[in-house]
């Protein structure tokens, strides 16, 4: 079946058609900037277009940076503080006709990375993090999701920083750090991630995750640590496959 699935991020709105069957994208991605602000009209109106773009007509998934309880958005991670407490879902839905679902953005990236990457079929405690503008994360325990866990907002009590503010890719092209540089902040990262969930394995995505020989060298942990296999598509793919009609 093919869903038309839409990933919104701090710096780019993203969308394509993707088979559900398969886990294949259809089409070609489009990207459109994020608008600035990135108010709930000023994203709405970029996802209708991008809806237009593809000449689309049907169930629509969407991933948002912000816990997402019941289509209500809860936080605003890199967009406007006019999400927060906005009925996202129901809004969405009203401005494209169509059923919508809303949800956390790493959460729809980890579905996917569960359903056709490199979490299928693994038991026990898988966590996905996405490793871009912030650090989106996600919790699998025995194929089950644990939605909305925004590790990335986690106090790094040394630094006097959230982990994103420490170990983000953004922080990494910011800062100028070199790939050992930002491989021994993420050491510290999941170090404390393995202490904390003591998962049997860690999957790392976003876009960087391309470069992971990199820097994955440099994370010394007793968890299994592998990128993601989907990559920056995982994003787009999860929300097509989290819309009504693919469940």
């Amino acid at each position: 079946m093919a869903i038309l699935g839409i990933d919104i991020g701090g710096t780019g709105i993203k969308g394509a058609l993707v088979d559900t069957e398969t886990g294949e994208m259809m089409t070609d991605r489009l990207r459109i900037p994020t608008p600035q602000p990135a108010t709930p009209k000023a994203v709405i109106k970029t996802v209708k277009k991008i809806v237009k773009h593809f000449d689309y007509a049907g169930p629509l998934g969407v991933g948002i940076p912000s816990v997402v309880i019941d289509g209500v958005v809860k936080s605003a991670a890199n967009i406007d503080d006019g999400w927060i407490d906005y009925p996202g879902q129901k809004a969405l839905a009203e401005a494209i006709r169509s059923p919508v679902t809303l949800l956390n953005d790493a959460d729809v990236a980890a579905i996917a990375e569960m359903r056709f990457g490199a979490g299928h079929h693994h038991p026990g405690v898988v966590m996905i993090f996405t490793l871009g503008t912030g650090i989106g994360s996600a919790m699998f325990v025995n194929g089950r999701l644990v939605p909305n866990l925004e590790l990335g907002h986690i106090f790094m009590r040394h630094q006097k920083k959230d982990a994103e503010e420490y170990a983000s890719d953004r922080i990494r092209q910011e800062k100028e750090l070199d790939w050992k540089q930002w491989g021994g902040r993420l050491n510290e990262y999941f170090q404390y991630i393995e202490a904390l969930f003591s998962p049997q394995l860690i999957i790392i995505g976003g876009g960087v995750s391309k470069k992971h020989q990199k820097f994955l060298k440099y994370i010394d942990i007793r968890t299994e640590i592998v990128p993601a296999q989907l990559l920056n598509q995982a994003g787009i793919v999860g929300a097509a496959l989290a819309a009504p009609s693919a469940a």
